[in-house]
């Protein structure tokens, strides 16, 4: 707890700091939010700033859950000593809280919504254009290479947040982004409360689903300090996944998260199999999710969809697909970049990870699965969805948030380290995640250790593929003990 509290503290302190290699500067009035010491830190100050939290952040989480251990274990001495879960809540709110007012650090990809949404506001479509069609605009110049000629590749409701942010911002680059701070905590905040009234009858799970979500260090860092547009597609995914008895308004709040990002679609599937054997509260749930899709894409039009495809074809550098395209363009030549193969190749992981997640789930009870093996809405989401994290090849830190979402609605298992472990390594990878105001001696970030750290990746999907196909097996039973000599 700890290290989980220094880790905290020190996101708070990078973006109290001001701008600095990880924190990037916001043009407009002083007066207005977020605010900082403006103190000019030194870069290599900053980044070590924030390699320690992530570290500490990172140790000291997979150390409380390794103290929680499942129901039934001999930690529970240790459990007790833990914080109660109210202060936990209390603080990861505070700490949401305060972040929302201090410049957002970790990236530069707030500057982008920023600019899709000054696009909209000055008539100018964010699906078919980027901030270098915006020459001398005090909002659109602040977008950072390599993504100034980029287009937007979030959905409707993700740019029309953006343009409400523009709207009140104005010229002011540090207002526009503090709106976007503001709705960005408020759905983080909205997510740990619904999680922790969901979790709130049985202490140890309320305890954990804290240390999961609202305490996490490294959902701070990435989703709340970063500022990233998964936090509202992640609360809308929660809440429905909690709303599901009331299939309207479950179907609304999934409409609502694909609309916001695209790849949150695959929680829809969650409720989906729960609900196979009533097609009418099935499609009528299906229905609300399609219709608020349909709708919101019929209001930007069909542009905003080819962004989406293009980028579903890419892949990050710190992903294990990343060595794997470099081993076929060795054997094979570097003609091709072979995205179409690992594409197919990714599908295969993913299913073959889903399939074996849930295999463990229905055999083992894991996650909380019901009599019989009976998957239930969020079981089937949280499985799918750490599948596809664990296999997808373009995969950045802040998509970890989904999973962490939603494993806290689920029962404790080794799953929790591995996606805490996840999270980890792909935060060390993108430290610093810009490409300006980093010294050219620390080049070796983004140049050396993000690719190594693919292969921390690689070995960390291998193990849980493994872990979940032989924890599924039979279970073995000790032989007997042999009989005393007479």
């Amino acid at each position: 707890m700890a290290a989980i509290g220094v880790s905290i503290l020190l996101t708070i302190t990078i973006g109290l700091l001001g701008p600095s290699a990880v924190v990037p500067a916001l043009s407009g009035p002083s007066w207005q939010p977020p605010y900082s010491l403006g103190t000019q830190p030194a870069p290599h100050l900053v980044i070590a700033l924030a390699a320690l939290a992530i570290l500490l952040g990172g140790l000291g989480l997979l150390a409380a859950l390794h103290t929680l251990g499942p129901p039934g274990s001999p930690h529970a001495t240790s459990r007790s000593r833990l914080p109660d879960p109210r202060s936990l809540v209390l603080l990861g709110c505070l700490s949401a809280g305060i972040l929302a007012f201090l410049p957002p650090s970790g990236s530069a990809d707030h500057l982008n919504y920023a600019a899709y949404g000054r696009m909209v506001t000055l008539g100018l479509n964010p699906y078919t254009h980027g901030a270098i069609d915006l020459p001398g605009d005090p909002i659109a110049d602040a977008v950072e290479k390599p993504w100034r000629e980029e287009p937007s590749v979030y959905g409707p409701i993700a740019t029309a947040v953006q343009a409400l942010a523009s709207w009140i911002g104005g010229d002011s680059l540090r207002l526009t982004i503090f709106i976007l701070a503001l709705v960005n905590a408020a759905a983080f905040i909205a997510t740990a409360l619904l999680i922790d009234r969901f979790t709130r009858h049985d202490p140890a799970k309320r305890l954990r689903a804290a240390l999961l979500w609202t305490v996490n260090p490294l959902l701070l860092y990435q989703l709340v300090a970063g500022m990233h547009v998964d936090t509202l597609a992640i609360a809308c995914m929660v809440a429905a996944l909690l709303a599901r008895s009331r299939p309207v308004g479950a179907g609304v709040l999934l409409g609502l998260g694909v609309a916001i990002k695209v790849n949150a679609g695959l929680v829809a599937l969650g409720p989906a199999w729960e609900l196979r054997r009533r097609p009418a509260r099935l499609a009528l749930m299906a229905g609300c999710a399609v219709a608020v899709v349909v709708v919101g894409y019929a209001i930007v039009g069909p542009e905003a969809i080819a962004p989406m495809t293009r980028t579903s074809k890419s892949i990050s550098h710190a992903s294990p697909w990343k060595l794997v395209q470099g081993w076929l363009q060795a054997i094979v030549g570097t003609g091709s970049a072979y995205r179409g193969e690992i594409q197919i190749g990714s599908l295969l992981l993913l299913a073959l990870i889903a399939w074996a997640l849930l295999r463990l789930a229905a055999r083992r009870g894991l996650l909380g699965a019901g009599p019989g093996g009976e998957l239930g809405a969020p079981v089937v989401a949280a499985c799918l969805v750490v599948a596809y994290l664990f296999a997808t090849p373009y995969i950045l830190p802040w998509y970890d948030g989904l999973a962490f979402g939603l494993l806290a609605l689920v029962a404790a298992s080794a799953l929790d380290t591995f996606v805490a472990g996840h999270l980890l390594v792909l935060s060390l990878a993108y430290l610093p995640a810009r490409v300006q105001e980093v010294p050219v001696d620390l080049d070796w970030l983004s140049k050396v250790l993000r690719p190594q750290l693919a292969w921390a990746l690689l070995a960390l999907t291998a193990l849980l593929v493994v872990w979940a196909w032989r924890a599924a097996g039979p279970a073995r039973t000790p032989p007997a003990s042999a009989a005393p000599p007479p």
